[in-house]
């Protein structure tokens, strides 16, 4: 048997994966920071596989996009998709900065843990958001809800 990134149970594990590393990422720690690096090393893995796996429709709906193309559903899971991506992105950059200052005490890098912190809560409120839009979609894979085709999307 052969395993496929692009299969419903590697979308549902690694989506759950996604979603406890999320969790425990905002789990508060005192003084040795080694679980959140580990944890936070562990969420930008499982965000990597999820756009790994949905990156032909992030393509196709860039291009569907940039054409004019996309209906209004449509278009705000895409905006939604996008900001994911540029906050998750510069809350990775930014926790993998501020780690000078937690490990080596370099003052200078402390300000890219309080961006972290702050991006991270921006990108947690975009998750909400996202979960929202696909909640038909979530409820499909988890055998809750059937889906309309229409709903497919990614």
């Amino acid at each position: 048997m052969r395993f496929s990134l692009n299969s419903k149970g590697a979308k549902i594990i690694v989506d759950i994966l996604m979603t406890i590393f999320l969790a425990l990422s905002f789990v508060r720690w005192e003084g040795d920071p080694t679980f959140h690096f580990v944890v936070g090393a562990g969420c930008t893995l499982f965000f990597a596989l999820h756009i790994c796996i949905h990156r032909k429709w992030i393509k196709s709906v860039t291009k569907s996009c940039v054409a004019g193309k996309l209906n209004k559903s449509l278009k705000w899971k895409y905006i939604v998709d996008i900001l994911l991506l540029v906050v998750w992105g510069a809350s990775i950059i930014t926790g993998l900065l501020a780690i000078g200052h937690y490990v080596g005490g370099a003052e200078s890098m402390s300000g890219f843990g309080r961006l972290h912190g702050v991006t991270a809560r921006v990108g947690l409120a975009l998750v909400v958001i996202h979960v929202y839009q696909h909640r038909g979609q979530i409820g499909a894979y988890l055998g809750i809800r059937k889906i309309k085709p229409s709903q497919s999307a990614q």
